[in-house]
């Protein structure tokens, strides 16, 4: 079927992805929309079958093909189709046969990944504000009685004479510092950033530096650096604390898993840079942002830990306080980012977004 000009102008100006197929699901046309949705040109995907840009799509080829076979229209909703790429994408999409003789089917296919990703960033902005607020009043309940004990113990010691009753005020006094430490810890930072030209690659080679002192060179690093990438006005010192929190987890991670697997695999951290453009980060949209991956190989983070995993006082490990990621939630945040995390057997991605526009 020849789309005719007219039709096929309305149809290119479409930000809806359009698909027509035919002879046996091969593919007649596809609109600029579904060229980028599938990362492909008609020029190189006409008469192929649909298969070749679907792959790991059982579902959706076995409807295609009845829709093809009965004439019937469908919808589905939140459906997932894999490219060959080997990105997954969620999407909702329409079957309308256009004729039976030969069958020719339109598909009309609307991305849902990018309105998912925004409200899941919104949950958690959402739980982020309330997290803070309740860590803000326990701590103020939890600060002002430790400085009441911590002075009632000073004045305790300066009226004791024995030296072995001395000994249990300072223990007193040394675990409501502690104490006070940690409540301060799970603040975060509690001063503003200071705002200046940072390049977010100086960040990642500092941080990689350290850790290489740290592991005394066992574990490897890999980069993949955008060099396009401008600087930002950022806090160059929080920012490195903040990916140091995450990389670290992810080296201790990589051990864990290298002492799982006998030895077999090397731990391994790689830093990727990307650049986005017209990128949504919560509601706010932005110009440009640094996309910055920090992926391990470790053994992942279990499912019922990873919606929690930027809580306070949440940790994977029995040595862990919990409070590194919260921090470094804190810490982006400040710069009008955010950090997610996805995570399987083998492979833990750290994403963090940060506006690449003046910030102040």
């Amino acid at each position: 079927m020849a789309i005719p000009a007219g039709y096929k102008n309305i149809l290119d100006s479409l930000t809806t992805a359009v698909i027509v197929l035919r002879d046996s699901l091969h593919i007649q046309y596809l609109n600029p929309a579904a060229e980028s949705l599938f990362e492909t040109s008609i020029t190189r995907s006409q008469g192929a079958p649909i298969k070749d840009i679907l792959i790991d799509s059982e579902d959706a080829l076995k409807t295609l093909y009845a829709a093809a076979e009965n004439g019937q229209s469908y919808t589905r909703r939140e459906a997932e189709f894999v490219l060959t790429s080997g990105l997954r994408l969620t999407v909702d999409y329409s079957v309308s046969p256009i004729s039976l003789d030969p069958a020719e089917l339109l598909i009309e296919i609307q991305p849902r990944d990018r309105l998912l990703r925004i409200s899941r960033e919104e949950d958690i902005i959402s739980q982020q504000e309330t997290t803070r607020i309740l860590v803000r009043g326990m701590a103020h309940e939890i600060k002002n009685p430790l400085g009441g004990i911590r002075g009632a113990a000073q004045l305790l010691d300066r009226e004791l004479n024995s030296e072995d009753q001395k000994e249990y005020t300072q223990v007193i006094i040394a675990e409501a510092d502690r104490l006070r430490s940690l409540v301060d810890r799970m603040l975060g930072p509690n001063k503003a950033p200071k705002l200046a030209p940072t390049n977010i690659h100086e960040v990642l080679e500092r941080v990689k530096t350290l850790l290489e002192a740290e592991s005394r060179g066992r574990i490897s690093f890999q980069r993949d650096y955008d060099p396009s990438l401008p600087e930002f006005q950022g806090d160059k010192e929080q920012l490195i604390q903040a990916f140091l929190n995450i990389a670290r987890n992810a080296m201790e991670a990589a051990f864990e898993n290298q002492a799982d697997m006998a030895g077999d695999e090397q731990p391994t951290i790689t830093f990727r840079t990307r650049a986005l453009r017209q990128f949504t980060i919560g509601h706010k949209r932005h110009r440009l942002v640094c996309r910055v991956d920090v992926i391990d190989n470790g053994p992942g983070i279990p499912p019922d830990l990873l919606q929690n995993v930027f809580y306070p006082m949440i940790s994977g490990r029995a040595s862990g306080t919990g409070l590194g990621l919260s921090i470094t939630q804190s810490i982006i945040g400040q710069h009008h980012g955010l950090v997610e995390c996805e995570s399987e057997p083998g492979k833990t991605d750290f994403i963090i977004f940060l506006p690449l526009e003046d910030n102040q």
